[in-house]
């Protein structure tokens, strides 16, 4: 009996660990899998000392703000389809009230590379037409096939440039991004329209970007990242139609090509972001007026083939950018 006693209780030590063990396995089940949504909203606003579009300022050199509204639609980890609506304040020679952006396409990851296509149009709302007699040939028509000169206000703007009330217009563009590790990326971007800025003439602007980032022990537990970014672009112009012809060129004006660049430094916190940027061209000041017909470009001797009137305009030229935004996902930000 002693030694039967000693023989079960041997079993009994053996065979209750491996008891429990099967008591754990069968106790602990697998979590379910993440329901996976789709959907997800971005939004953000921003307010800079000065809306740079290219290089040409689309606020005369003065603050602006800007705000959007983007919904997406994830396929899946990899395709996103996406439209936007957006807005900025302005200061447009036509006194339009607003830039007004509405967007859409599809954004893509294969492996390190990220792919965009899409289209964008820009709204203009509010502008007033202005041509005089110092524009001989105010010629065309509107889309009703309305004859401009009856739109518009038969004076020219005080320093004789001309501007249609209408300037909104579309653009497609791809882009492609190529991400080399956590801390730099290289990118192109192509944009295209048929009438830049209402004007008649087609315009493409190609560009290259990159981008540092700071390594995150830089600054460590604080939040803080920071990056280091720059732009180089060009953009090629056609011919206007005859609403912007001069004595020389009646039927349009073939306006100049540019290039533009811009870098700086930003700083983010959460979803704040402190950008400083320097932004150029290499635009004349007397093909910038003829391009912009800028209502605040004074007479400087600024002579060209396609801007006779010697009116000169600073819209082109060097401007240091200071730009505060904050940009949240509902996903992310609003769990």
């Amino acid at each position: 009996m002693k030694k039967l006693a000693l023989l079960a209780t041997a079993l009994a030590m053996v065979s209750a660990p491996a008891l429990a063990a099967d008591m754990r396995l069968k106790a602990v089940k697998a979590p379910p899998p993440v329901a996976f949504d789709p959907w997800d909203i971005a939004f953000g606003a921003g307010i800079t000392n000065d809306y740079v579009f290219r290089g040409i300022t689309q606020s005369n050199h003065k603050p602006s703000v800007n705000a959007y509204f983007e919904p997406r639609y994830n396929v899946n980890k990899d395709v996103q389809l996406y439209v936007g609506l957006g807005a900025a304040s302005i200061s447009f020679p036509n006194r339009a009230a607003a830039e007004v952006d509405a967007y859409g396409g599809v954004r893509g990851t294969f492996g390190a590379f990220a792919v965009d296509v899409g289209a964008w149009g820009y709204l203009y709302p509010g502008g007033t037409c202005h041509y005089g007699a110092a524009n001989a040939f105010p010629g065309g028509t509107d889309a009703a096939g309305v004859p401009l000169s009856v739109e518009c206000l038969q004076n020219a703007l005080l320093n004789a440039n001309v501007i249609k009330k209408d300037l909104s217009f579309f653009e497609v563009y791809g882009k492609v991004n190529y991400t080399f590790n956590d801390n730099f990326s290289l990118g192109g971007n192509v944009y295209y329209t048929p009438s830049f800025l209402n004007t008649g003439a087609e315009g493409t602007y190609a560009s290259i970007v990159g981008k540092a980032i700071a390594p995150s022990a830089w600054f460590g537990a604080s939040g803080i990242g920071m990056y280091v970014s720059g732009e180089f672009g060009r953009q090629w112009l056609g011919t206007s139609d005859s609403f912007y012809g001069v004595a020389a060129f009646p039927n349009g004006i073939n306006y100049a090509d540019y290039n533009t660049w811009n870098i700086g430094i930003g700083f983010t916190y959460k979803v704040f972001t402190l950008d400083f940027r320097y932004s150029d061209t290499d635009l004349s000041q007397g093909d910038c007026n003829a391009f912009t017909s800028d209502h605040t470009a004074v007479f400087n001797g600024s002579f060209t083939p396609i801007n006779p009137s010697g009116v000169g305009s600073k819209w082109c030229g060097a401007a240091g950018i200071v730009k505060l935004s904050a940009d949240l996902t509902a996903m992310t930000n609003l769990k």
